[in-house]
C-alpha cells in the first residue's frame, strides 16, 4: 500500500482523456482524489502570439513548464500542498494568482504530452494512454475550443493542420510505449481494472 498514487492520463487533444480522468476521480470522490491538468503548466505565450492559429505552437513540450510540474508531483507525494497556476487561455497569460491544492490519496494527471517527458512520467504509479481516430478528436477539440476557449474555426483548423497533427505525430503517438496501458476512452474493461488498481494500492478496496 502507498499513500499517494500517481496515474497518468495521456493521449491526443480531443481522444477523451481528460473524461476519463475526471470520471475516475468522481468514482473514488473529492476527498480521495483529483485531476492535475498539464494545461495548467503552460508558460506565459502573451508577448508571442499574434493570432488564432498563427505562430505560437502550443502542442510543443517547450509550451509547457514541465519542470514545475515535476517539482509539484514530488511535493504531492510527499504529501505537501501545492500552488497551480492558472493559465488564461483568452490573454495568453499566467495568472498572478494560483489555486491551492492538497495533496490526495489518487493524483490523476491529465495531458497529451505527459508521457513524453522523463521527468514526469518517473513519478507515475501507472498510466493509461487513450486512443482516438484523428478524425473523431478534431471534431472534439473544434468543438472545445470555439465553445469553451473563445477560438474560431478557422483558427482551431490552421493550428490542428500546422501545429496538433505534426506534433501528436511527432511526440503524442510515440509516448504510448510508455504507457502501462493503451486503451480507447469508450474502454470500460480498462476504466474498472485501473479504478480496482488504485483502490487496492492506496487501501481503498
Amino acid at each position: 500500500m502507498i499513500d499517494h498514487f500517481i496515474l497518468g492520463v495521456a493521449g491526443g487533444s480531443g481522444s477523451g482523456k481528460t473524461f476519463f480522468a475526471e470520471t475516475l476521480a468522481k468514482k473514488l470522490g473529492p476527498e480521495n482524489a483529483f485531476v492535475l491538468y498539464q494545461d495548467s503548466y503552460y508558460i506565459d505565450q502573451s508577448a508571442k502570439f499574434d493570432h488564432d492559429g498563427g505562430a505560437v505552437n502550443f502542442d510543443h513540450p517547450k509550451a509547457l513548464d514541465f519542470s514545475l510540474l515535476s517539482k509539484h508531483l514530488i511535493s504531492l507525494k510527499a504529501g505537501h500542498d501545492i500552488e497551480i497556476p492558472i493559465y488564461d487561455f483568452a490573454s495568453h497569460k499566467r495568472l498572478e494568482k494560483s489555486i491551492t491544492q492538497k495533496s490526495k490519496k489518487v493524483i490523476i494527471v491529465d495531458g497529451i504530452l505527459i508521457l513524453s517527458q522523463p521527468e514526469v512520467r518517473q513519478y507515475f504509479d501507472e498510466s493509461i494512454f487513450v486512443h482516438t481516430p484523428e478524425d473523431i478528436r478534431y471534431q472534439r477539440r473544434l468543438t472545445r475550443d470555439v465553445q469553451e476557449r473563445g477560438r474560431t474555426a478557422d483558427g482551431v483548423k490552421a493550428q490542428f493542420d500546422s501545429q496538433v497533427k505534426p506534433m501528436h505525430d511527432m511526440f503524442v503517438e510515440p509516448s504510448k510505449e510508455h504507457a502501462g496501458v493503451i486503451s480507447s476512452g469508450t474502454d470500460m474493461d480498462a476504466f474498472n481494472r485501473l479504478l480496482s488498481q488504485v483502490l487496492t494500492q492506496v487501501g481503498m478496496a
